[in-house]
Order: C-alpha cells, then sequence, then structure tokens
C-alpha cells in the first residue's frame, strides 16, 4: 500500500448563483454536446448500463471542448497547478435510450462529434457535426432517398479536413433519425434541416444535396433563402416533372408489398455504382436500414409526395444564388437527358460538371475528380 499525505479542501457555495445557474442552462441544453458510452457497470442490467459524458479539456489529447469557457471560470478558481481532465457525465434510466446508436468518445471531438438533438416538432434528428468553431465557413450535407448520412462520409470527411464546419444528419426515417409518421413531403424535410440549423446556431451556409437530397436543398433555398450561400447537387433527381396525385395516403398493402420486395430492392443498391464489386459491403449495410420500423412507409410516402420543383428553381435562379450540377458520366439511375432542357430553362446560369468513370455516386466512384472541382469552387463565392 502507498501511503500519502493529501490534502484537500471542503469550500460550501463554491459556484455562484450565477455560474452555477449558467452551468445548468448551458448543459440541460438540448443543443449541448453528449457522447454516449455503455457497459460502465458491472453486474447492473442494461438499462442502467449506459452513461452520456462530455469532455470540456483533456491533457493527455491536447483536446478543448468548445464548451470550455463555460467551466473555464470554475477552473481558474481551483488554482490548480495541472489540470489533467475536466468532464462531466450524467445517466438515463430509460428504454429510450437504447434505440440510439453507439458512440465512440475520439481523441479530439472538436473533429468529429455524434450527438443527438430533440427536435420539438417532429421528433429527434441523428446527426454528425465537425469544427463547430471553423470561420472558414460551413458546409451542410444532405443525402437522398433512402440511404442516410453515410452516403456522405467521405465528403464529410474531406471538407472537416478542409477546416470547414461541416453537419450532415438523418432525414426523417432514414437511419438513426426519428420516424414521426407523416408525410414525407419535401417541406417536411426541409424544415427538419432548418430546424436544426437554427438550433446548432448556423445561420448562412453552402449546400450539398445528393440525388433526392437536391429536391431538399432545393426546397430550402425556397423557404429561407438567406441562410444559402450556393447550392451544390449531386445527381439530383429533383429536375424531373411529376404528376398531380388526389391520393397521397399510404395503405397496408403497399407497405406489405414493398417488405416483401426488400431481398430484390437491397439487391438493387449496385445499381448506383458503375463498378458495384468495389463495394462489397453496400447492400448487407442496406439490409439493415430495412430492419428500421416504418422505413417502407417512409419511402412510400416520399414517392407520393414527388412535386415538379420549377417554382424553386425559378426563385433561385431569380436571387442568383450560385449553383453548381454534379453529374455521374454514366448514371443510370437520375437520366439527364429525361430533364436537361427543363434544366436548362430553370437554371440556365448553373456552372456544370460530369464526373468521368461514376455512376449515380460520383462524389464516392470517382472522388478525386469530384472533390476537386468541388473544393475550387466551395467558398469561392
Amino acid at each position: 500500500m502507498i501511503k500519502t499525505n493529501l490534502k484537500y479542501e471542503i469550500i460550501d457555495d463554491f459556484l455562484s448563483e450565477e455560474l452555477h445557474a449558467d452551468l445548468f442552462n448551458s448543459i440541460s441544453n438540448e443543443g449541448f454536446l453528449w457522447t454516449r458510452g455503455t457497459k460502465v457497470n458491472e453486474g447492473f442490467d442494461e438499462l442502467w448500463n449506459h452513461h452520456f459524458a462530455h469532455t470540456f479539456y483533456n491533457n493527455f489529447t491536447g483536446f478543448t471542448s468548445v464548451k470550455y469557457e463555460l467551466i473555464k471560470s470554475l477552473i481558474d478558481k481551483l488554482k490548480v497547478g495541472v489540470l489533467l481532465r475536466a468532464k462531466v457525465n450524467c445517466t438515463s434510466y430509460t428504454e429510450n435510450v437504447l434505440r440510439f446508436p453507439l458512440h465512440t468518445d475520439l481523441n479530439n471531438l472538436r473533429a468529429k462529434t455524434c450527438i443527438y438533438y430533440l427536435n420539438d416538432n417532429n421528433g429527434y434528428t441523428y446527426f454528425e457535426e465537425a469544427n463547430q468553431d471553423s470561420v472558414t465557413g460551413t458546409v451542410v450535407l444532405v443525402h437522398g432517398f433512402s440511404v442516410p448520412s453515410y452516403i456522405l462520409e467521405t465528403t464529410f470527411n474531406s471538407i472537416k479536413n478542409k477546416g470547414f464546419r461541416v453537419i450532415m444528419m438523418d432525414l426523417y426515417g432514414r437511419g438513426f433519425s426519428d420516424n414521426p409518421g407523416l408525410p414525407q413531403t419535401d417541406e417536411l424535410r426541409a424544415s427538419q434541416v432548418i430546424e436544426l440549423l437554427d438550433k446548432r446556431g448556423i445561420e448562412y451556409a453552402s449546400f450539398v444535396g445528393l440525388s433526392n437530397g437536391g429536391r431538399i436543398i432545393s426546397k430550402i433555398a425556397y423557404l429561407k433563402p438567406n441562410i444559402v450561400k450556393e447550392l451544390f447537387y449531386i445527381a439530383s433527381s429533383g429536375f424531373y416533372e411529376y404528376p398531380d396525385l388526389n391520393d397521397r395516403t399510404v395503405t397496408m398493402d403497399e407497405i406489405n408489398d414493398l417488405i416483401k420486395s426488400y431481398p430484390e430492392m437491397a439487391m438493387g443498391q449496385k445499381n448506383d455504382f458503375l463498378k458495384p464489386d468495389q463495394y462489397p459491403n453496400w447492400v448487407n449495410r442496406y439490409k439493415v436500414l430495412q430492419t428500421h420500423k416504418g422505413f417502407a412507409r417512409a419511402l412510400i410516402s416520399t414517392t407520393k409526395n414527388l412535386v415538379t420543383l420549377d417554382y424553386a428553381h425559378n426563385k433561385i435562379d431569380s436571387l442568383n444564388i450560385p449553383t453548381f450540377t454534379f453529374w455521374g458520366e454514366f448514371d443510370n439511375v437520375v437520366i439527364y437527358e429525361d430533364f436537361k432542357d427543363r434544366l436548362n430553362k430553370v437554371l440556365p446560369e448553373r456552372k456544370e460538371f460530369f464526373i468521368s468513370n461514376s455512376g449515380h455516386l460520383p462524389h464516392l466512384e470517382n472522388q478525386e475528380e469530384f472533390e476537386n472541382i468541388f473544393f475550387k469552387y466551395l467558398g469561392a463565392n
């Protein structure tokens, strides 16, 4: 046994009421960043066997949270010689938390943070954010029809490494976000993104929309043009013309029929790629998405709520919002020839690029060529 002479001091009312209120309000705020850990209590049941943590400062990794200023005055008051780590933990006895995916507390949470935001209107939104204190600019990534935000992970990481603040999220009914069971309109998902940005304090950003995500960024620009710096469309499906439907409800027969076709639907994801053999785990990863409750309903509802977006694109053009379109040279999912004349009418001033040796996902299939062009224009306007 090692004996040491420990000196300690008990200080009553250590925190002033003002500082206590500031800390409490910040930590309990919906936008505060938490990282989930599991298997923290041996012998306890699963509901108790997790906790949430936020590291303000870690001497071992050199990490300082963007929230460090919240406790700096407290640390100064301690007059410590060497601060090793300042951290806050909380636990929650609730079954709902078990629906959340596990998070990894990386060495540098400023580089990548996985968190949840509880949306007061329609449910919670899962998102990842990097470089929250960047002054370079902000980029918002919006995924497409069915595959959630992980489809944009390579672009997220590249933007992060360039020093931009970047955020991507799972839209309602996809991935780890909530599935509110509402009609899957463009406005529902655009409002989801807008509200998330508002809660994260993002007032102005460049927007990137992949495939059906192109529809969402068009709708965002229509609803809130003042927050849009520029628009980047990747293989956007938002330029087609759609018929007006009298009935957009989703029936159980339609849901059951789609679920029956899940195996073929999963295999069909290979069609997104020019060379699908280079992505051997893509189908299995998609099969996991198909196990999420409400996935089929969300996809059917999205299809039934597709409308022609000429009105939004006309407004984008009239406001002179810088616009860029990217297409895979061999895309057989979104067929450029089907709508090029319409696109030329509604967005005649856009800059347009065709990425060689790629199908529907040029940002993945030919990352180098895509990013060379993308970063040339990102933030340059």
